[in-house]
């Protein structure tokens, strides 16, 4: 898509919601009067407006177009065909634009940092863009620019967000809304610091560096900056070309993205918390080159340690040590209605690693898990489970994690064996 005008004022960006809102209002109308174009208009404004707001409004837009169970069953396929696009084609910046933020970040134009510069973009993304270059040492690396104005524009979003938890008043705060919009605010706003992501970037492949099939490109730290990433230029198909190849190679992709999400959390601790499929290129063998850690998260140690007990216990098919383990990790009553409910919840998500042998994740499976979590809020925002206790805000991303990981696997449907391989990252015996 070309440049649009990026709103970035609380108001601005509010309007466009508002707007969005509206014909949303008018469009499921016209649908349920017969309409039949009406859901796939919406679908395609949806799509277009998010793109033009980029930041976390894009963001919304890509989690839609791939986590099952956001959008009704029988819009689902409708809605991922309009958002897709958004995973790697958002409206981008100008090409003075893109020079400009260069400039300013590095102290020189691009055609003087670099032996070759495309002007022009290959990918984009909710802050920023991607343009291919070759440096004066005739290494291919992959630039990351961010977006002019941005960073407003997300401090907007964050602003409203909290401006809406705050509207929710004393039902806010049994929620825990204050403390988890703190954790959202924090993470995206070190989202926008490229600095940091390239430190995690570099974390994330010391951590993988003996792993043949998990990738993971280097950083040009004298080519980056809080506003600019240069890395090597990964390789590799998309993820639609990746869910149609046959299913022995799609069983060691599956394969890849387990060990690569699973060996960070259980071995450092340390997730990254956007699995949307714009951030993976595959390879034949079971190779996957991992991309943008912008997004990222290190439990605590005792929640390392909680965690580790947790999968131990799955590995084994000790599910009420597991539920046990999980109802204290998350700060849930361990007896009554909602110890009961949250321990079938946490059953049915680690289902794929206590099962016994290969594992087929479904998509129903996937959307089934955050429809469930939401009839449970429900649940409990209507008193039925007791005392409403909220979720810690230092899990607010795992969730995120866990719903879009899910649904990326679904996605690739072929049987694993996550058992074992979780049996070797946590050295579990073998069942008998």
């Amino acid at each position: 898509m070309k440049d649009k005008m990026l709103p970035s004022s609380r108001l601005g960006r509010f309007a466009r919601l508002a707007a969005l809102g509206t014909r949303a209002g008018a469009g499921k109308l016209a649908s349920m009067l017969g309409d039949p174009e009406a859901e796939r208009s919406l679908a395609e404004a949806a799509a277009d407006s998010l793109g033009s707001m980029r930041g976390l409004a894009l963001k919304v837009g890509q989690m839609v177009s791939y986590v099952d169970g956001l959008v009704p069953e029988e819009h689902r396929d409708l809605y991922e065909q309009s958002m897709k696009r958004l995973r790697a084609a958002a409206p981008t910046m100008t090409v003075e634009a893109a020079a400009k933020v260069v400039e300013e970040e590095l102290g020189a134009p691009p055609d003087e940092l670099f032996a070759s510069w495309q002007a022009e973009p290959f990918a984009s993304a909710s802050i920023g863009q991607v343009h291919r270059a070759v440096t004066r040492d005739g290494a291919d690396v992959a630039v990351k620019v961010q977006f002019e104005g941005i960073a407003s524009a997300v401090e907007a979003d964050l602003a409203n967000a909290s401006l809406s938890g705050k509207l929710l008043g004393p039902l806010g705060a049994r929620l825990g809304v204050r403390e988890q919009l703190a954790e959202i605010r924090a993470r995206f706003l070190e989202e926008l610091d490229y600095r940091h992501e390239a430190a995690r970037q570099m974390q994330f492949r010391e951590v993988f560096q003996d792993d043949p099939r998990i990738r993971i490109p280097a950083v040009f730290d004298e080519l980056s900056s809080r506003r600019v990433l240069t890395s090597d230029l990964a390789t590799g198909v998309d993820f639609e070309t990746a869910c149609a190849a046959d299913e022995e190679q799609r069983r060691r992709w599956a394969e890849t993205l387990w060990r690569f999400v699973f060996s960070s959390l259980l071995r450092k601790g340390l997730f990254n918390a956007d699995p949307h499929p714009g951030n993976y290129l595959f390879e034949p063998g079971g190779v996957v080159t991992f991309l943008d850690f912008g997004c990222t998260r290190v439990l605590s140690r005792d929640h390392l340690r909680s965690v580790r007990t947790a999968h131990r216990h799955a590995c084994l098919g000790n599910v009420d040590g597991l539920c046990d383990v999980a109802l204290t990790m998350f700060e849930m009553p361990q007896q009554g209605p909602a110890a009961d409910v949250s321990r079938a919840f946490v059953r049915d998500c680690f289902l794929p690693i206590h099962h016994q042998g290969p594992y087929r994740l479904t998509r129903g499976y996937a959307a089934k898990l955050l429809q469930d979590l939401q009839e449970n809020a429900k649940l409990a925002l209507r008193g039925k489970l007791g005392k409403l206790e909220p979720l810690p805000a230092e899990w607010v991303f795992f969730n995120r994690l866990q719903f879009g990981f899910y649904s990326v696997l679904a996605r690739l449907d072929v049987a694993t064996d996550y058992n074992a391989i979780e049996r070797e990252l946590t050295s579990s015996p073998p069942r008998p």
